[in-house]
């Protein structure tokens, strides 16, 4: 019995090494693509030659504070582009993030005549962003608002307690790095929490509220946490128009003035390395190799970037995530 005994942990001793090296080679083989992706692709963000064009921007996925893309837009101001459309597919992100771009649009709108068109999602800090311009645009099934914000962070402490692990540490006041994960979230952390959710929730109304031109009646319809659709938003004043690009183009032409018949033509803001789809294969393939199918399965499906960002993204939340489906 004893040498079974024996024979069983050295087993599973054996099993949780193989699951370690198996994690460190996924890490180093993604690490080392990734490497190569920033080598081979060009740091320059886009830049806008086409005088008299109609320059088409595409905010995608989750939104974090991003220097680069701040300069980009700024380039975009003093381009030759007649105007802009934004195009946005994004569930939100971090409220700091949202609010730069945000302010970002808001500066860009004042030289250039711009219009936002949802493709599919404008939730949360995708919604904070959309209302930057002055006419929203967007397709009758799209999703608009989760008007809210949300603070989430891990608490490991009742698995660091079955494990036999005991964090220690020594801090000048009570709330300093609180909560932390490792131990259970005071009544006063909490209500500190509570205070800083509840003040970003009241700024995000009240942008709402001056720039969609709502009274409190007409807020207090949109600011439970839910999303609408776009036929739904219309009504609710979410939204101002249902229609796509073309639908943008003429409205820039009959509202803006902008002269008829100019083509739309890409203002790149640089691709985040994990979005290139070659770098989505290798990573999911070698994933699939080291016998991480799950993981290479929501890599192919969604890109490496939207595989992890959601779990790296820090601070306050302005985020719409639906339940995953089984």
């Amino acid at each position: 019995m004893s040498l079974d005994s024996d024979i069983i942990v050295d087993r599973r001793r054996i099993r949780r090494k193989l699951t370690f090296w198996r994690v460190m080679s996924a890490l180093i083989a993604i690490a080392a693509i990734a490497s190569f992706a920033l080598i081979a692709t060009p740091g320059a963000r886009g830049t806008f030659a086409s005088a008299g064009a109609i320059a088409r921007v595409q905010i995608d996925g989750l939104i974090r504070s991003d220097a680069e893309r701040t300069r980009a837009l700024e380039r975009l101001e003093n381009s030759r582009a007649a105007a802009v459309i934004v195009h946005i597919n994004s569930p939100g992100g971090t409220t700091a993030g949202s609010e730069q771009l945000y302010d970002s649009l808001t500066r860009l709108k004042a030289k250039k005549p711009l219009v936002v068109v949802v493709e599919g999602l404008a939730a949360s800090g995708g919604y904070i962003t959309a209302i930057a311009s002055d006419h929203i645009i967007a397709q009758q099934s799209s999703l608009v608002g989760s008007i809210g914000v949300l603070f989430q962070f891990p608490n490991v402490s009742e698995l660091l307690k079955t494990i036999g692990v005991k964090v220690e540490e020594v801090k000048s006041t009570p709330l300093k790095a609180a909560p932390n994960g490792f131990e259970p979230t005071s009544p006063e952390a909490r209500a500190a929490l509570d205070a800083l959710v509840k003040d970003s929730y009241a700024w995000f109304k009240d942008l709402v509220k001056q720039r969609r031109g709502m009274d409190d009646t007409q807020l207090e319809k949109v600011v439970d946490g839910r999303v609408f659709t776009g036929r739904q938003a219309i009504g609710l004043k979410l939204v101002d128009q249902l229609g796509d690009e073309k639908t943008a183009v003429t409205w820039l032409e009959e509202q803006k003035g902008v002269k008829k018949g100019l083509s739309v033509r890409d203002y790149k803001l640089e691709p985040r390395f994990g979005d290139l789809t070659f770098l989505r294969t290798t990573a999911a393939v070698t994933l699939e190799a080291l016998g991480f199918g799950s993981i290479a399965h929501q890599i192919a499906q969604t890109g490496v970037v939207q595989a992890v960002d959601r779990v790296g993204l820090d601070g306050m939340l302005a985020l719409w995530e639906p339940a995953a489906s089984n």
